[in-house]
Parts: structure tokens; sequence; C-alpha cells
């Protein structure tokens, strides 16, 4: 009797048929997808919470605050991205778990059972003088037969995915920045810090040096002015006058008589300060 192969034959097609691309690659392709939106994510934090657009400028969004140090009110200025966390969330791993579990199975039965007799039936006689005998016979024939067939089979599927992520460390390019932010942490006074140094020629003329930084922290040398004596004008360069005014990055420098100098009054916002020149 030949192998009843059918459910063998279903079962191998139909784990032949599995779509592995899918049940495999699904998960991979959802957790780049992730992965892509959380870096979307910090950029938008990055773009909406530390950064303002200033035209067509973007800035950093900072943070003032007033303290006492040694005595004496002192204003600090802070990015806010230095101190707020970043969202830089990251996976870890994927762990994919598929189980494909196929069982078949067949049962083919025949049996067959035949029996056969003769029964035949003869009856003849006959008589002599020495001897009388007789005869009978009988055949008969019978056969059964039966068969019986069972195929069956089963397709069980199981996954599982654990997926792991956690605060990843910031990138490079980012610490970078923050680094750069971090330095340009300043504590400055809530009016601001003007200096003033001065230093005599060769020429017996008196060279002031000026700087001043304004309650943000930013140099601003457009804030500073010189006045001589009781006049109510400033001292700009001009006609008639014997200084010359040079702007720098951080402030202005003056170039006074000896007589001016000891004279002058520098002013950047609310401060003053008189320049103390010597005989």
């Amino acid at each position: 009797m030949a192998i009843d192969r059918s459910a063998a034959e279903a079962a191998t097609s139909s784990l032949q048929s599995l779509p592995f691309g899918n049940i495999i690659g699904g998960p991979l392709v959802a957790c780049v997808e992730a992965q892509a939106q959380a870096a979307r994510t910090s950029w938008e934090f990055i773009q909406n919470v530390g950064l303002y657009a200033d035209g067509e400028e973007k800035k950093t969004v900072n943070v003032s605050f007033q303290f006492i140090k040694d005595g004496r009110m002192a204003q600090i200025t802070v990015p806010l991205l230095t101190i707020v966390p970043i969202p830089y969330i990251a996976i870890n791993s994927i762990d994919i778990n598929f189980k494909a579990n196929i069982s078949a199975s067949a049962a083919s039965t025949e049996t067959e059972n035949s029996s056969s007799s003769v029964d035949t039936s003869v009856s003849a006689s006959a008589r002599c003088f020495w001897a009388r005998g007789s005869m009978n016979a009988s055949y008969s024939s019978k056969k059964d037969s039966s068969a019986t067939r069972d195929s069956k089979y089963s397709v069980e599927y199981t996954m599982d995915v654990a997926v792991h992520a956690g605060q990843d460390s910031m990138p490079a390019g980012m610490a970078k920045v923050l680094e750069m932010l971090n330095n340009s942490i300043s504590v400055v006074s809530p009016e601001g810090f003007l200096d003033v140094q001065h230093a005599i020629q060769n020429d017996g003329t008196v060279k002031l040096i000026t700087s001043y930084k304004n309650r943000e922290g930013l140099f601003d040398p457009e804030a500073i002015t010189l006045r001589i004596g009781e006049a109510t004008e400033i001292f700009e360069n001009g006609a008639g006058n014997e200084a010359r005014i040079v702007k720098t990055d951080s402030g202005k420098e003056y170039t006074l008589s000896r007589e001016d100098a000891r004279n002058c009054t520098v002013s950047a916002g609310e401060l003053k300060r008189k320049v103390a020149v010597g005989a």
C-alpha cells in the first residue's frame, strides 16, 4: 500500500508560503521609523525650546537671574539649552523571536478478508456383489474487503518582539555646541560693567581704553560716551579738538590731552567713571 503524503505536502506548502520578509522586516522597519521620529523630536525640541527667530537669524534663548555674590548683587545669563535635558531617545537593541510549529499526520488502513469453501454435493450409488458405496461433495466462495484513510495537519505561529530603548549619549556636535554655550556663561552686575584704563603716551597725550558689557553680558561700544568738564555735549571727533576716537569690539579708545583726561567722565548706561590721571 502506498504511503499517504497529502498531509505532509500540505504542511510543507504552508511553511513555504509564510511571508518571512514581512515577519522579520516589519518590526525592523517600525523600529527605524521610530528612531527617525525620535530624532525629529530632538530637533523640534531644540528649535522650539532652545532657540528663537530674530529676523532671519536663530538665537539662543537665555535665562537671566540675579543673586548675591561677595555682598553685592550680581546677574548671570545662562543659555536655556545648558540647563534643561535634551531628549535623545534611541533604540538600543531589538530581539525578534519567531516560531512556526507545523505538524502533519496521515493514516491509511486497508483490510481484506477472503474465505473460500467448496461444497459440492454429488450422490451416486452402485451395488455389486462384493461392494456398495456413495459420494457427496459441496463448494462455496466468500470474499470481504475494507479500506480506511485518515489525514490531518495543524499550523501554529508565535512571534515575540522585544525593543529596548533609553536615553542615548549626546551627539558629538551637540556636545561641542553645549560646551561653547557653557563657556559663554558670564556673571555681571545688573547695571552692566564699565571698565576704563588709561596710558600716557610718549607725546604727553593720554589714551583712554574703555569697554562696556551691558546687563545681558554683551559688549556694547555704542553705549559708551565721554564728556569733558561740565560739557553737556558728548565728546566726538571733529574739528577743533585734539581727540581721536577708535571703536573696538569691546568699547572705544580715546586720545586726549592730559588736562582733558583729568576732567573727563566716561558713561555707559547707568554707570559713570572718572579717570585719575597724575600731574
